[in-house]
Order: C-alpha cells, then structure tokens, then sequence
C-alpha cells in the first residue's frame, strides 16, 4: 500500500516542481523586463552610470536576452565614444584636466579601453613637451638655435607628430640656412642708391652697383659687352637696381654665395645650364593628385611633375619661383570637399474604407434527385419515375449585410543622409522582386533567367553646394508596388508593377525645410448584388440587393531639410590674386623680389611663434634671396 501511494506522490512531486522553476522563469523575467525598462529611462535622463548597471542586472536576470546585451552594448559605445572624443577635444586645445577627467571617464564605463589608456599618457606627455616648447622658443628668441633644437628633438622623440614642434624646428633649420648663405647678400641689397645712366655699357653699370654694393658679378662668356643699359633710379635700393637692369635686358641671375651673383643670358640654353632647381613633394589630404597635376601643368608649363597615386601625392621639380607659386595653388586647391546632411522625412498616408450594406436573396434554387430508398444508386429508371417527393431542393440563405470599415495607414521612415558635394545619395526602402524569364532555343533547350525589380520607395538625391550656405538639391522620388503576378502558360511568373514618380530640383537655404507631395493614388471600386427588376427600384431597391463600396486612397508626402556640415570658405583676396611674374620666368616684380622669397618663412615663423615672442633671431630676419 505504501509504494502505491509513493508512486502517486511521485507525479504530482514532479508536477509541483515544474511549476516551481515555471513560476520562478515567470518572476525573472517580469524583474528582468523592469530592470530594462529602469535602465533605459535612466540613460534618457542622462544617468549614465546607474543606467548602465540596471541593464546589468537585467542581464544577469535573463542571460539569454539578446535584446537585453545588444541594448547595453550601444549604450556603453554611445557614451565611451563621446567621453573619449571630448578628451581628445580637450586634449588639442590644451585643457588637460579636462582631458584626463574625460579619459578617465571612458575608462570607468569600459575598463581597459585601449584609447582611453593612450589619451592618458599623451596627456601626462603633453605637459612635458609643454615646458619643453616654452624652453625653446626661449632659446629661438635669443637667438640659441642649438639649444631650441635639442629641447624640441626631446619632444619629437616621444611624440614624432608634434605639429607645433615639427613647425619651430622646420623654421629654425630653414632661417638657420637663409643666414649662413644669404646675411650679406640681404645686407646688400637694402643699401639705397640713386644712378642714372643713358647709354652705358652693362658691366659700366654691373661695376658702380658692385662698389655700392660690395657685391661680386660674375658674367657668363656669352654676355655681349657692347650691350648699351639706360636707367634712372633716385632712392631706391640695390635689390631694384639689379632686378630692373636684368628685366630690361633679357638677362637672368643666379645666387653663388653670400656675395657673389652671376649674370647670364635668359635664353633656354642657359636656364638649362644655369637655372637652380628645386624638388617639392605634396601630400594631398583632400584634392586628387591627378587634378592638381594637371592644374600645376597647365599654369606653370612644368613638365616635371610626378603623380603617385596610392600615397596621393605629387612631386615636381622646377625653379624656387615656380615653386613658391606651386604652394599657393596647392593650397588653394587641397581644400575640404563641402558636405551636407539631408534630414529626410517620407510619410505614406493610406486610408481605406468599405461599406457592405443590403440584403442578398437567393439567387438560385437547387433540384436534386434523392437516393432510392434501398439506399442504392440511382438508376435510369428511378429517374423515370421522379416527382416532388423524390427530388430535393437548396436555396441559398438570405443574408442582410450592414457593415462600415475605416482604416488609416501611415508609413514613416526618416533616414538622415550625409552627401558630398555634387555625389548621388540613394535610399530603398522596399524589397527586390525576382523576375523569371525563360529562353527557348531552335534545339528544344529552355533556359531560365532570373532579373531582380527593386519595388518599393526609392528616393535619390544630388546635392550642389554653394558658397553662401544654399544647398541645390535634385530630388527623384519613386513609389512603386506590385498590382498583380502574371504567370504565362510555360510557367514563367512576371509581375506588374504600379509606379508613381516625381522629379524636381530644389534650392534652400541652411536649415530650410520643404515639403513635397501631391503623389496620390485613388482608387474607388463599386459592386452591387441584386434581384432582376426588383432591384432596380428606386429606394425600395436596397431591400432586394446588397451594394459593396470600396476606396483605398494612398498620398505620398516628402519633407526635406538640408545641413551644411562643411562649406568652401572663400579665400582671401591676397591668397586667391598673386603675382605670377611673365610667361618666360616666375620671378616676382623687382621692387618685391626680396620679399616675395623671404614671406613664406616669415610667415611660417609667425605662425609657429605665439604672439609677443621675436619671430627670429637677428640677423635673420627679413632675409631674401
């Protein structure tokens, strides 16, 4: 009796048991959910820390929550991205409290994060290089080049990409070059001097320069000596002397030493011989090297220049002048290309309606034999021998219909879309339908092709930005469904499709918002159900027939706001208009020459420089070449 009454404990034990863990799963789950639930209000409300941990514990009460890890998982790279690029914002600014709090926060969230770690020590480094640069612009400002040079070597030994080091030092080495080769020659050629000579031969004129100058003149053997100079300069410098005695006389210089000029015919087989060369390589950020080649070809007539393009960079080789002037197209040209965001917003609005109302009488009557009474088939002779007794009849039930439907459908997809500047963007929204075609050859073979139809909504768009922050945007918008499958008799299924399209060219400001629509389709279908005669009797009509309305009306409404990200902003008048000398030698105007090749080094040296410190040391200064 005993083991009987054990064997019936036995299920319902067991069933106790499932119940158990079922309720428990059911109690987890719940608490699960509100964790979640908490967690996410939490992060909205921008408590990130205790946001975080409740999807924790949400985890940790369901772990096999997908949902639940994949939440967390955004949510963690959402803020340790945004507390890592305020670091590094904080960081090139030089707020390093602010950077290292920023840093630390990105580790908090994400311990271990391997940017996080390095934005630390690029922080405690920074301070260093800090008192490093301040000890060698000192140094630049008294003139101590060997000292600048050994502070910011220990910068660029820990951090190779130092920009503000990287610049101090390319300026000290190149004013450190300028004096040692060109300190007398600049000298000399801030002397004034006031001569005046008609018809006088050149190396008469080349002389008397030479003993106000203190410079020496070399002559080229083929340098005529009967060539005649007139020329009447009062107070003016020697750099002008010598730059308008060698414009007006088809005549070219080259720089020997510090003191010493040679003067040679400007002929192509002197430039050849004579002309100094220079090579420069260009790092494009930006600009295609292709275009910027052809650009450089175009203007400077140079015929050594080299594209390479995976690195995207180019190289040319050509005179100091032509040089200098490359920088500046380079520069205006290797610019940011303008990039806009389009917040697009596509509402398809659908309201359908159907109205069924009347009655349906039976529109047919049904006469059918009965079985024989032995309960055998019918036979011809039972057929014979029919009458109302033996033939059943059906008639269909009559059927009062009164019933109203109205739905509204509203579709909404609002993608944010970042373009480029005069770049195709395109959005589908939809499906890709295959399309089944079959080709049958004179042999009897039957191949089948398969064609995929993007059915759908299908927006493209191309913007054109201009330079006063309005944006051209040419808009295709295209709707379109399947109405109905086709399926011919080899069994070869094709669709049809409805299309509706509009096209248009918009032109907004920043900011602006437009809406497009006016794409609606409407359709109306009505059926009515009725008795002969009797139906077609006004009013009294609805009585003997039933009546089926039906109207679908679909409207597709486009709304469009533009984003200027980034623009061209416009260059300067001296930045975009320069000198370009004459079609046969890019050397500036005479009474400019000195600056135009000293100005880029100065300006270098100002930039590099914060303001109130000497720009560098004397003697160095304002040197041309």
């Amino acid at each position: 009796m005993s083991k009987e009454k054990s064997e019936q404990r036995r299920p319902a034990g067991r069933w106790r048991g499932c119940l158990g863990v079922a309720a428990a799963l059911l109690l987890a789950g719940c608490a699960a959910q509100t964790a979640f639930t908490e967690g996410q209000e939490l992060l909205a409300a921008e408590q990130v820390d205790a946001g975080l941990a409740r999807i924790q514990d949400a985890i940790a009460l369901e772990p096999s929550s997908a949902e639940y890890r994949i939440a967390y998982a955004r949510a963690q790279e959402r803020y340790v991205n945004a507390s890592l690029d305020n670091g590094e914002r904080a960081l090139a600014e030089a707020r390093y409290d602010a950077a290292r709090a920023a840093f630390r926060r990105a580790l908090a969230l994400q311990p271990g994060n391997e940017r996080a770690l390095v934005g630390l020590q690029l922080v405690d480094a920074a301070g260093r290089h800090d008192i490093l640069y301040s000890e060698a612009l000192a140094a630049w400002s008294r003139s101590d080049a060997a000292a600048a040079r050994a502070s910011l070597r220990k910068i660029l030994a820990t951090n190779p990409r130092h920009e503000r080091a990287l610049e101090l030092l390319r300026v000290i080495d190149e004013s450190s070059a300028r004096v040692a080769k060109e300190s007398v020659l600049e000298t000399a050629y801030r002397k004034p001097i006031t001569i005046e000579f008609r018809d006088t031969p050149l190396k008469t004129v080349f002389e008397v320069i030479s003993r106000t100058s203190g410079l020496n003149f070399v002559f080229d053997k083929d340098l005529r000596a009967d060539q005649k100079v007139t020329i009447f300069l009062r107070n003016s410098s020697i750099e002008a002397a010598i730059n308008l005695v060698l414009l007006t006389n088809q005549l070219e210089q080259r720089v020997l030493d510090g003191n010493s000029i040679l003067i040679y015919p400007n002929t192509a087989v002197k430039q050849r011989d004579y002309q100094a060369l220079t090579v420069k390589t260009f790092y494009l950020a930006n600009s295609d090297a292709k275009t910027v080649a052809t650009t450089l070809k175009t203007i400077l007539k140079s015929k050594d220049v080299v594209v390479d393009e995976k690195l995207n960079l180019l190289m040319i080789r050509d005179s100091p002048e032509a040089i200098r002037v490359a920088e500046k197209l380079v520069a205006l040209q290797d610019v940011p290309e303008p990039e806009v965001m389009l917040e697009v917003e596509i509402l398809e609005v659908k309201r359908s309606r159907l109205r069924d109302l009347g009655v349906n009488w039976p529109n047919a009557l049904a006469l059918t034999p009965l079985p024989s009474t032995s309960g055998g088939t019918l036979t011809l002779n039972d057929l014979r021998n029919l009458n109302s007794s033996s033939i059943g009849a059906a008639v269909a039930p009559v059927v009062i219909r009164a019933n109203q439907t109205d739905a509204d459908v509203n579709l909404l997809a609002n993608p944010r879309i970042r373009a480029r500047n005069r770049e195709k963007a395109k959005i589908l929204i939809g499906e890709r339908v295959p399309n089944i075609t079959s080709t049958a050859t004179s042999t009897g073979f039957v191949s089948e092709s398969i064609t995929y139809i993007d059915v759908g909504l299908k927006l493209d768009i191309e913007p054109t930005i201009y330079l006063d922050n309005e944006v051209a945007i040419k808009v295709t918008l295209e709707v379109s469904n399947i109405v109905d499958r086709v399926e011919t008799k080899s069994g070869t299924v094709a669709y049809r499709i409805g299309t509706r399209t509009a096209t248009s060219v918009l032109r907004l400001k920043d900011g602006e918002n437009q809406l497009l629509a006016g794409l609606i389709s409407d359709e109306d279908r009505r059926t009515a159900s009725k008795l002969p005669f009797l139906g077609d009797i006004p009013v009294l009509g609805r009585l003997f027939g039933g009546h089926h309305d039906e109207g679908i009306k679909t409207e597709i409404v486009l709304s469009i706001t533009p984003r200027v990200l980034r623009n061209i902003q416009r260059a300067a008048n001296h930045l975009a208009e320069f000198d370009g000398g004459t079609e046969t030698s890019f050397r500036g105007r005479p009474v400019a020459q000195g600056a135009a090749l000293a100005a880029p080094a100065d300006a270098a040296a100002r930039s590099a420089l914060p303001p109130g410190l000497p720009g560098q040391p004397a003697g160095a200064a304002g040197a041309r070449g």
